[in-house]
């Protein structure tokens, strides 16, 4: 990897430390400064990444010469406004999930970003997991058949977001992979249910439900309010069956099963005795492939560097991220408002 690269970093919370640790350990790069309003995460980044410099407004880094690109990890209602600002400094930006909340935004920054020829990429990190990437490897081989119908389930009990509900936090999550797997395209139909019971507005559980083209439909189940703590999506083809758990000690589980139509005529050829159709029911081997894991994070830091020195487009660029976003906006409940504002860094 060429040398040199000079980032920055807005924001050092819950999510923010991860990143930071991955961009500074790689190869190449250094992470100038830290920008978050809190003092005491000022003080974190001081203690643990000494070689960044914690300041507290980020104007001193849009302002910097050095700083080639800068790491988003503030608030979701902030993001858009942020990212337009370090693009309009003409530096790349890594924005964490979601890009922005309105696809206008997303449309906004990708106009920016063109004029200045300017990388922007979003922190779908799952596209990045290797058994992600062995499922993706699957579809597009077809040893799965025709692909029927994915469901997923984000559940948690607790980490109870205020400024996002519950689809906004986790379902970006399972889209992202839902979209790589499938190639990116628009659904059909999008159709949710939701309920909010612990804070008026904020929907603590959600059931998403997408239709795409050539008969494959998606289920998406989220919430921080259920016992157990579960990361698990089911893909259904024609000829295999796949199990992706993210939390469990193999990962993948390829089930060599279905079930296949035939018909059989009657014996006479009316109206009184149509076609009868049966099933054969198929069931195989059950194979656990041996997946290597690499951290996603460390592939997803290492690709934002690789497409800024050679002007790539992101895997989990501004074309994924849209869709991302354009699926959550036309999944917003009746009254409409799911983001709050809060502080930008």
């Amino acid at each position: 990897m060429p040398p040199n690269l000079v980032l920055a970093q807005f924001g050092c919370g819950y999510w923010g430390p991860n990143l930071l640790r991955n961009f500074s350990a790689l190869p190449g790069c250094t992470v100038k400064y830290v920008v978050d309003s809190s003092a005491e995460r000022r003080g974190f980044v001081e203690s643990n990444f000494p070689r960044s410099r914690a300041i507290a407004t980020h104007q001193t880094v849009l302002d910097d010469p050095a700083i080639d690109g800068v790491v988003i990890a503030t608030p979701a209602a902030s993001h858009f406004s942020l990212a337009n600002q370090v693009l309009g400094a003409g530096k790349h930006v890594f924005v964490e999930k979601p890009l922005a909340t309105k696809v206008v935004e997303v449309d906004e920054l990708s106009r920016r970003a063109a004029v200045r020829n300017l990388i922007v990429m979003t922190g779908h990190t799952f596209v990045y997991n290797s058994a992600v990437r062995y499922v993706k490897r699957l579809i597009d081989s077809g040893e799965l058949g025709e692909l029927r119908y994915i469901y997923s389930q984000r559940l948690n009990l607790g980490r109870i977001r205020s400024d996002i509900d519950a689809l906004w936090n986790f379902a970006p999550h399972d889209i992202s992979i839902i979209q790589y797997w499938l190639g990116n395209p628009e659904p059909i139909s999008i159709g949710r249910q939701g309920m909010a019971y612990m804070q008026e507005g904020i929907d603590d559980v959600v059931f998403l439900s997408l239709e795409y083209p050539g008969k494959v439909i998606a289920n998406i189940h989220v919430s921080w309010l259920d016992p157990q703590k579960v990361r698990k999506m089911i893909i259904v083809g024609s000829r295999k069956m796949v199990v992706y758990d993210d939390i469990a000690e193999n990962k993948i589980v390829i089930y060599d099963k279905g079930i296949d139509r035939r018909a059989i005529l009657g014996e006479n050829m009316d109206f009184d005795n149509p076609r009868v159709a049966q099933f054969n029911y198929r069931s195989g081997d059950i194979l656990i492939p041996e997946v290597k894991f690499a951290e996603p994070l460390s592939v997803e830091a290492e690709h934002f560097a690789d497409c800024i020195h050679n002007s790539h487009e992101p895997l989990t660029g501004l074309s994924h991220a849209r869709t991302v976003v354009s699926i959550l906006e036309r999944a917003r409940p009746p009254n409409g408002e799911v983001i709050r504002q809060n502080s930008e860094v």
